[in-house]
C-alpha cells in the first residue's frame, strides 16, 4: 500500500509517494503562497497524478492522501481551524471532498510541525523516546510534542503546536498572530527583513539591503566575519535557545529536535544552542540534548504515513 503525503510549506510544497516507511519518490513545487490554497490545488493534483502514472500505481493501492498544514488543524474532521497569513482560504475548503472527487481515497491532515515530530519519533532522531519536543525553524516557527508516548493535541488541537508564539518579550514586535514578542516575530525567516530594518545597532548600508537577506546568506556572511550578520545570527540563535529552554520547562522532554531549512547550518547552530541550554535550563535530573532532525525537510511526510498506519491499526496516538 502507498501513501501520498503533501507538506504545504511556506516556500515549497513537497508531494511524496511513501510505502513501508520509505519515500519512493518526491516532487517539489513552488508554494505560490500568496495565491492561497484553492489555486494551488490543481498543480498539486497534477503532481500526484504524475507520480502515480510514473510508478504505474493504481488508486486502489493508495492507503490515503494526507496533508501537513502550517496552521491549526482539526484532524478528526479534517478541517483547517485557523491560519496565520499562510493559505488563509484553507478554512473554507473541504479537502476530504477534493481527495474523494479526484481519487476516491481517504484523506487525513494535521499540523505540519506535529507531523514532523511524529515522523522523527517513528523513523528519526526520537526513535525509542517517549517524551520529545521538536522545533522547526523556517518561514515560521512551529513545534510538535510527544508526552508519555502520545502526540499532544489538547482540547482545541493546538497544544504543543504554538511554540512559535510563546512570548519572549511582552513589549516586543507585533507578530502576525496579533500578539507581541512571539518567538516567530523575533527570529523567523518571515520577519527577518523587519528584524534587520528595525535593529538599532546595524549599519545603515546593511539595513538598506534587508529584503535580500535570508538566513542562508546571514550565516554565510557571519562566517566570513561580517559584524552585522554576526550580530543578527547570534541574536536569533539566542532567541531559539530561549524558546527551547521554555519548551524544556513546559514539557520535560528527553530530547529536543531541531528541524527546518535552517539546519543546513547545524554545525554552528547545534553547539551554540546546546551550550546556552546546558547553562540556563533548570534540569536537575540531567541535561536535555538538542539534536538535529535526521529526516530533514521530509519529516512531516513520514509523519503522515505514520499517522495513517496507526489509524488503520486502530492504535491511539494522541493525548
Amino acid at each position: 500500500m502507498y501513501t501520498i503525503a503533501i507538506d504545504l510549506g511556506g516556500t515549497v510544497v513537497k508531494i511524496g509517494l511513501l510505502s513501508d516507511g520509505e519515500i519512493v519518490d518526491c516532487v517539489r513545487l513552488p508554494s505560490r503562497l500568496a495565491l492561497g490554497l484553492a489555486l494551488n490545488l490543481p498543480k498539486i493534483k497534477e503532481a500526484i497524478d504524475r507520480l502515480l502514472a510514473a510508478w504505474r500505481i493504481d488508486v486502489a493501492a493508495l492507503r490515503c492522501i494526507g496533508l501537513a498544514f502550517p496552521g491549526l488543524v482539526d484532524p478528526i474532521h479534517n478541517r483547517v481551524i485557523s491560519t496565520n497569513e499562510k493559505y488563509d482560504d484553507a478554512c473554507s475548503i473541504s479537502l476530504d471532498k477534493w481527495a474523494w472527487e479526484n481519487w476516491e481515497v481517504p484523506f487525513c491532515m494535521d499540523n505540519d510541525a506535529r507531523l514532523a515530530v511524529a515522523g522523527e519519533w517513528w523513523q528519526g532522531a526520537a526513535r525509542g523516546k517517549n517524551n520529545v519536543v521538536m522545533m522547526t525553524i523556517g518561514t515560521g516557527i512551529g513545534t510538535g510534542v510527544v508526552i508519555d508516548g502520545r502526540l499532544l493535541y489538547g482540547q482545541h488541537f493546538q497544544a504543543g503546536s504554538l511554540g512559535g508564539h510563546f512570548v519572549l518579550d511582552y513589549k516586543g514586535r507585533r507578530c502576525s498572530c496579533g500578539n507581541k514578542g512571539c518567538v516567530e516575530a523575533l527570529s523567523s525567516s518571515f520577519f527577518l527583513p523587519t528584524i534587520i530594518r528595525e535593529h538599532a545597532l546595524l549599519s545603515e548600508s546593511f539595513k538598506r539591503d534587508a529584503d535580500i537577506y535570508d538566513f542562508k546568506r546571514i550565516f554565510r556572511l557571519a562566517q566570513e566575519g561580517n559584524t552585522d550578520a554576526l550580530l543578527i545570527r547570534n541574536e536569533c540563535m539566542d532567541i531559539w535557545a530561549s524558546a527551547i529552554i521554555t519548551y524544556i520547562h513546559a514539557y520535560d522532554p528527553e530530547v529536543v529536535i531541531l528541524g527546518g531549512g535552517i539546519l543546513k547550518s547545524q554545525e554552528v547552530i547545534i553547539p551554540y544552542i546546546s551550550k546556552r541550554v546546558d547553562e540556563l535550563a533548570w534540569c536537575p535530573s540531567g541535561k536535555v540534548p538538542v539534536v538535529p532532525a535526521i529526516l530533514g525537510d521530509d519529516a512531516a511526510l513520514f509523519g503522515l504515513e505514520y499517522f495513517m498506519v496507526k489509524q488503520q491499526q486502530n492504535e491511539r496516538i494522541c493525548i
